[in-house]
């Protein structure tokens, strides 16, 4: 019990640090833009069921690969909190809640929305491309997938939960997410899967790119005068 405690410190503790103060001192006040994701996507998901609702959402925040580009791209914002029919609302909120909240205070409103954003972006785009290649070459999808609605907060939460355990160093739930997600493909081959896939490869080279922007400006900070070499 020690060693899992020890490990879950070491896997989460920088991420629970972090969290832990803002809750307590301002509790759901800290948390303002996460709220009002999940209460979207409750008022979405209730609209949608409705026989007057259905439409209003499709046509408003639903992205199918069969959509002009501008289209989809106008919807992509809104199809963030349009959740699956399909699929219980409770876990949507739930993962809405969980992940948006940790990366509102973690990161901010402005990156934790852009990298939601991103995540989503790059599942959207890939389907186009997928069906562009077709079903017989890697990475290809067959044509039907073009009517298929994309995966709505699902993404955004996959994308976002991976850039918070690589920014928090929590790699092992990083790997451990992204596993899941190549299973998901392996046992189903659906396109929600392929789009999470797609969405990690999209924060992933967030990743990347804030890691090299790190470094270069590390690079450039001047040095101290205890490492300047001795005059002669």
């Amino acid at each position: 019990m020690n060693t899992l405690a020890r490990w879950a410190g070491a896997e989460w503790g920088l991420v629970h640090t972090a969290v832990r103060e803002p809750l307590l001192e301002r509790r759901l006040r800290a948390v303002p833009m996460t709220l009002a994701a999940v209460c979207l996507t409750a008022l979405l998901q209730v609209v949608q069921n409705r026989p007057w609702g259905y439409h209003l959402v499709q046509h408003l925040g639903a992205v199918r690969a069969e959509d002009p580009l501008w289209l989809a791209l106008l919807r992509t914002p809104l199809s963030l909190f349009v959740p699956a029919l399909d699929l219980p609302v409770w876990g949507a909120l739930a993962q809405v809640l969980c992940v948006f909240g940790i990366g509102e205070i973690c990161l901010g409103r402005r990156r934790t929305l852009a990298l939601a954003y991103v995540a989503t972006l790059a599942g959207t785009l890939y389907a186009r491309l997928g069906i562009a290649l077709g079903p017989h070459r890697p990475f290809g999808l067959p044509g039907t997938d073009a009517h298929v609605v994309d995966t709505g907060p699902s993404a955004a939460v996959v994308g976002l939960a991976v850039y918070l355990a690589w920014r928090y160093g929590a790699y092992v739930t990083a790997g451990a997410v992204t596993l899941a997600m190549a299973l998901e493909v392996a046992l189903k081959d659906n396109l929600a899967g392929k789009e999470h896939m797609a969405a990690i490869m999209g924060v992933g080279l967030m990743c990347l790119l804030s890691a090299a922007g790190e470094r270069h400006a590390y690079g450039r900070r001047p040095r101290t005068a205890s490492a300047r070499p001795p005059a002669t």
